[in-house]
């Protein structure tokens, strides 16, 4: 039996460990006091009658319950001793003592209520069974340490002294929920399953990883000049943006940019300055965040054979269960990136910002400190583009935070005042560029030009695109929509190869090192034709390499990343991007505001080159067009009056960058369609979790074979029996009919092509 007061004093001495500075006192309070409700008689029955006690709330037990006695503690011991600034650092504890299980609450309407409201009776009741009940065990948790002060443990609170960035008390709050969470959950697995809670601390130093990257650069460099290429354009160009990256990183923390055309090698280059700076300056973690899921595994891939796969954390799973449907073991599960390097998508680490659930922002409190590399930083969303700027700037001034924006195609985010107040764009500070000279690298890496269509406003068929591709013998095609990429792959010769996110990870590995492969057997003669139809996941992050790219209209920025794909090794005197225009759906008001921003650009002039300049141009009217804080995220979280009241629920619920709502991850048996001896274990992983078993370990294994599907299509396969529901939110495909060796996940009524069906 794990004894309560040794989990409340282990989980105050990790949550205070995890906090530092003044704010450790009250996150030892919280992790001292959260807890306390289960001195209640009825707990203590109730736990001795279930296994699954740890989560609050899923079952209706009044027994059960137990968090509203700390936070009711917390608010009237303190406010007693200390009156006003009490009250004050009681209300901080009461949010993250009230939400340990079911999440951080709005104030106002919720915890309130909750505490002091219509629904305060149960509260209280539970209060006064776990004080009497405390009194009598005489441990002496209701007391405050000796020696905690209020003030102090609030004087240099972010946001309640005169901070200049709006979400500073809301994050600083945040930062406390996520030591009490992950301490929280720390404690119970230690007592649960020492052996996973000991592999928590197997990670090497940042300086291991920064030596060894510095090991792998150093060996590059020795097969460029064994082959000779140590003198062509492209090479001298990587090797400049890498010598700058290791020279910036001496500079103080703070923001910086790395802007580098495609092909520049800017990933081993923001990692060699992420790495190097966090080392210099003391910081735990590097955090590389990429845009899309979709592509995350081929940075993953280069990173793990650096540094082993067993030494990174690769955090993009889509099957985190709702907390109404959570598990004990579930909550285990979750990560709370304690690696040096984390690899994850911007969805994974912007949503836990802004999350109200335990099971995202657990993390937190692993993001201060640290270096977070954007890459792509262009493909930030819009419609949450201010909330996410006012977070980034309060983790850069108040959380120890380096942050790099990493993309060829850099946007304009500092600050920018409109006739339309709700244009502005409170931005990030003036940043640190990397490159001296940026116009001239991409001069020197100018290895394409761009045919532009004579009419930017009349769509365009198939027939004279695809008359256009047949006359070439090996050709990449770039398209908006699935729907587009999939008609214009069956139009096309049999053998086209297709990319898109309706295909697992695994299986688009698969199709993308076969396309790697006969590009390089046609540079070693083979004259068999290579066409490639994808969609724009292969913009950012895949490395491929042809001579002749087509892309549909689409914002300069995706135009411009397309051309990376094209003579990307600068082996041709110049390849060709070919734009041509395809109607864009109403529903993706996005890419049609990216459409005319483009549109406006040209109009203006632009050569067939397009240079940081003319991107400057682009985003600012890019961002002109769109609200910057659609959903009013930031008035929920604004603490204006310095009360600390916060709508934290309401928040998290706008707060999508992807909507969810009805969104579900398909985990694909891709062993049984692709025999490659690397996928053998994934049959007894599908057994473990058929089995039940859920720890982390095993929900990472998999992640690349899942695909995100609607949760409405999911229920009906469901009903089917074409899915199995394996652990909350996450399926197993049964009908294999369903998933296609060419499209990947089909959906409900296409044509079945025999020549692509597993077999």
């Amino acid at each position: 039996m794990h004894g309560l007061v040794d989990h409340l004093q282990a989980v105050a001495q990790l949550a205070a460990g995890f906090s530092g500075g003044d704010s450790a006192d009250l996150a030892y309070l919280a992790g001292l006091w959260h807890d306390l409700g289960k001195y209640r008689p009825g707990f203590q029955r109730y736990i001795r009658q279930n296994a699954d006690a740890h989560i609050e709330g899923r079952v209706a037990d009044r027994d059960k319950t137990h968090s509203a006695a700390g936070a009711l503690h917390a608010m009237c011991e303190l406010d007693r001793r200390w009156p006003g600034v009490g009250g004050l650092a009681g209300r901080v504890l009461a949010y993250v003592i009230a939400g340990h299980h079911a999440g951080l609450a709005d104030w106002i309407g919720g915890l309130d209520d909750r505490l002091f409201g219509q629904r305060q009776s149960d509260s209280q009741l539970e209060y006064e069974q776990a004080r009497g009940a405390c009194l009598q065990a005489g441990s002496g948790l209701l007391e405050p340490p000796v020696g905690f002060d209020p003030t102090r443990a609030l004087r240099t609170a972010p946001g309640l002294h005169g901070s200049a960035h709006r979400l500073a008390g809301s994050i600083w709050v945040r930062m406390l929920f996520s030591a009490l969470v992950d301490a929280d959950f720390l404690d119970t697995e230690n007592f649960m399953n020492a052996v996973r809670g000991r592999a928590r601390h197997a990670f090497p130093p940042v300086s291991h990883y920064l030596r060894r990257l510095d090991a792998r650069l150093d060996t590059m460099a020795t097969r460029v000049r064994q082959a000779g290429r140590q003198d062509d354009a492209v090479m001298r160009a990587r090797c400049s943006v890498l010598d700058q990256c290791r020279a910036k990183s001496a500079l103080a923390p703070g923001v910086f940019t790395l802007t580098v055309p495609t092909g520049g090698g800017k990933t081993l280059s923001s990692l060699a300055f992420a790495l190097q700076h966090a080392v210099r300056h003391g910081q735990r973690r590097v955090i590389y965040a990429i845009p899309y899921t979709s592509i995350i595994e081929q940075t993953a891939e280069v990173f793990a054979d650096i540094f082993g796969a067993e030494n990174l954390v690769e955090h993009h799973s889509q099957a985190e269960a709702d907390d109404r449907r959570d598990t004990q073991a579930s909550r285990l599960a979750c990560e709370n990136w304690d690696a040096p390097l984390v690899v994850t998508t911007n969805v994974q680490l912007f949503e836990s910002l802004f999350a109200s659930r335990t099971s995202r922002c657990r993390k937190l409190h692993n993001v201060a400190n640290s270096v977070i590399v954007l890459d792509e930083a262009q493909l930030l969303p819009p419609d949450f583009l201010q909330p996410i700027l006012d977070a980034l700037n309060v983790l850069v001034a108040h959380h120890g935070v380096t942050l790099l924006l990493c993309t060829a195609t850099q946007p304009a985010l500092t600050t920018r005042s409109e006739l339309d107040a709700r244009r502005n764009l409170r931005g990030l500070p003036e940043p640190t560029p990397i490159i001296d000279d940026e116009a001239s690298l991409f001069a020197a890496l100018k290895r394409v030009s761009i045919r532009w269509p004579a009419d930017l406003l009349a769509p365009t068929g198939w027939l004279p695109v695809i008359d256009e591709l047949l006359g070439h013998g090996c050709v990449l095609v770039i398209v908006n929509t699935r729907k587009d990429a999939h008609e214009l792959t069956r139009a096309l010769p049999a053998g086209t190869l297709h990319l898109s996110a309706a295909m697992c990870g695994a299986h688009r590995k698969a199709v993308i090192d076969e396309i790697r492969a006969r590009l390089q057997a046609r540079r070693e003669g083979d004259a068999r034709p290579l066409r490639v139809v994808s969609t724009q996941l292969v913009e950012a992050g895949v490395d491929l390499d042809f001579p002749v790219v087509y892309r549909a209209l689409a914002g300069l920025d995706s135009i411009a990343q397309a051309a990376g794909r094209c003579n990307r090794e600068g082996r041709l005197a110049h390849g060709e991007v070919v734009v041509f225009v395809r109607e864009v759906p109403r529903t993706l008001a996005g890419l049609r505001a990216g459409v005319e921003a483009t549109r406006s650009v040209l109009a203006q002039g632009l050569g067939d080159a397009p240079g940081p300049a003319d991107f400057r141009r682009y985003f600012e009217d890019y961002y002109r067009s769109q609200r910057l804080d659609r959903h009013d995220v930031v008035a929920d979280l604004d603490d204006h009056d310095r009360k600390l009241v916060f709508a934290f629920r309401t928040a998290a619920g706008k707060f999508k960058l992807v909507d969810d709502q009805d969104q579900a991850t398909l985990l694909v048996p891709w062993h049984r369609y692709d025999d490659d001896p690397r996928h053998a274990s994934l049959a007894g992983q599908l057994q473990k979790l058929a089995d039940g078993a859920t720890d982390r370990w095993l929900l990472r294994a998999v992640q690349r074979y899942t695909v995100g599907a609607r949760q409405k299509e999911i229920d009906t396969m469901q009903l089917l029996g074409d899915v199995k529901e394996l652990v909350p939110g996450l399926y197993l495909l049964i009908d294999e009919l369903r998933y296609d060796r060419r499209f990947g996940l089909l959906p409900k009524g296409a044509m079945l092509d025999a020549a692509t069906l597993v077999q």
